[in-house]
C-alpha cells in the first residue's frame, strides 16, 4: 500500500505522478526523496460503504447539470470525510513519513492512474498540499487528496475522457525543497510546435507563482543541441511565493536589489537543458517539467508529456 520511490511497481498502483518520480530516481536524476500511497490503499479505504455511495451517486449522473454534478461531488467527498482510515493503513503511512524524519517538510500530490499519459494530462484536477509537517498533517492531506479526486471538476473530466466511477488513485507524499528559484522546463516549445527549441519559464521562490498566475515569470528559449539563447523575456519580479512558517505558502514583497537580479543565470540554463535531455530520453515524447533551485542546486519535482503538439 505504501512504496518509497525507488521500489515502485508500476502506473497502475502509483499513477502517473508517482510512476514517472519514481523512474526519474531509479535513473539518477536529482528528485527528492519520497514514497507512494498506493492505489490497492484507496481501494481498501472505500471497500463496502464508500464505493457503494460512489456508485450510486454517479449512476445516473448528468455531468452536464451543474447543480447535480455539485450535489454528487458534495455528497461523495462528505462520505470519504466521515470515513476513518483503517489502522494498517494509517500506521503504514505515519511510519513511512516519520522515516523521513519527524520535522520534514513534504509535498502531499494526487496521482490518478489516468494522470501524465501520452494522450491526456489530469495535471491540476486534483488537490496539492505543500509544506506540511508531522504524521497528522499527511494523514489528513491524503484523505483530502483523495476527497479531491471527487471534486466536480474532477469528475465531469473523468466522464468526458473515460469512466467517472474509476476509484484508482494514488498520492505523491515528497520532501519539499526550500527553493529560492522555480519553474517549468519544456523540452520543446509547445506554443510555436517547434521542436529544435526547449522553453524555459522561472520565478523566484516557490513555483506556486507560475501556477496561480500571480507572477509573470522569466520566458527563455534556448536552442536544443547547443544551449544558445534564442530570445528572452526578463520581467522584474516585486514578489514571490515562499514557505510559511506555520505551513503551507504566503507571498512576500521583494526588494529592488532582489527583484533586478536575473531569475536564471547561463549557467542555470544550461543545466536545465541537460537534465531536459535526459527527462526526455527516459520517457521517449516530449516533456513538461517542473524544477526549483536551492543555493544553485537543480531538483527535478515532476514530469509529464506535452499533450498539445
Amino acid at each position: 500500500m505504501v512504496s518509497w520511490f525507488h521500489e515502485l511497481p508500476d502506473t497502475s498502483a502509483a499513477g502517473g505522478k508517482g510512476a514517472n518520480l519514481s523512474r526519474m530516481a531509479r535513473e539518477g536524476l536529482p528528485v527528492p526523496p519520497g514514497f507512494v500511497v498506493c492505489a490497492p490503499a484507496f481501494a481498501q479505504f472505500i471497500d463496502g460503504g464508500i464505493f457503494q455511495t460512489i456508485a450510486a451517486t454517479v449512476a445516473d449522473l448528468d455531468v452536464y447539470d451543474d447543480e447535480a454534478l455539485g450535489q454528487a461531488a458534495e455528497a461523495i467527498r462528505g462520505a470519504i470525510a466521515t470515513a476513518a482510515l483503517p489502522t494498517n493503513l494509517s500506521d503504514a503511512i505515519a511510519t513511512a513519513y516519520e522515516a523521513m524524519g519527524d520535522h520534514t517538510r513534504v509535498a502531499v500530490r494526487s496521482s490518478a492512474i489516468g494522470e501524465d499519459g501520452e494522450t491526456a494530462s489530469f495535471a491540476g484536477q486534483q488537490e496539492t498540499f505543500l509544506n506540511l509537517r508531522g504524521a497528522e498533517a499527511v494523514l489528513q492531506a491524503v484523505r483530502d487528496c483523495w476527497a479531491s479526486f471527487f471534486s466536480p471538476r474532477a469528475m465531469f473530466y473523468r466522464a468526458e475522457k473515460g469512466d467517472i466511477t474509476d476509484t484508482r488513485m494514488a498520492v505523491v507524499v515528497q520532501e519539499m525543497v526550500l527553493a529560492d528559484r522555480s519553474g517549468v522546463l519544456f523540452t520543446v516549445d509547445p506554443v510555436h510546435k517547434t521542436r529544435e527549441h526547449m522553453v524555459m519559464e522561472a520565478v523566484f521562490g516557490l513555483g506556486e507563482g507560475i501556477v496561480s498566475g500571480m507572477i509573470t515569470p522569466a520566458h527563455y528559449v534556448v536552442e536544443r543541441t547547443t544551449g544558445a539563447v534564442i530570445r528572452d523575456f526578463v520581467p522584474r519580479q516585486a514578489q514571490a511565493v515562499v514557505y510559511a512558517p506555520e505551513g503551507g505558502t504566503m507571498e512576500v514583497h521583494l526588494s529592488e536589489e532582489q527583484s533586478a537580479h536575473r531569475v536564471l543565470e547561463p549557467t542555470d540554463l544550461e543545466a536545465l537543458r541537460k537534465v531536459g535531455l535526459q527527462v526526455e530520453a527516459i520517457f521517449g515524447p516530449p516533456q513538461d517539467i517542473e524544477w526549483c533551485l536551492r543555493d544553485g542546486q537543480l531538483f527535478v519535482l515532476q514530469s509529464r508529456p506535452i499533450t498539445n503538439l
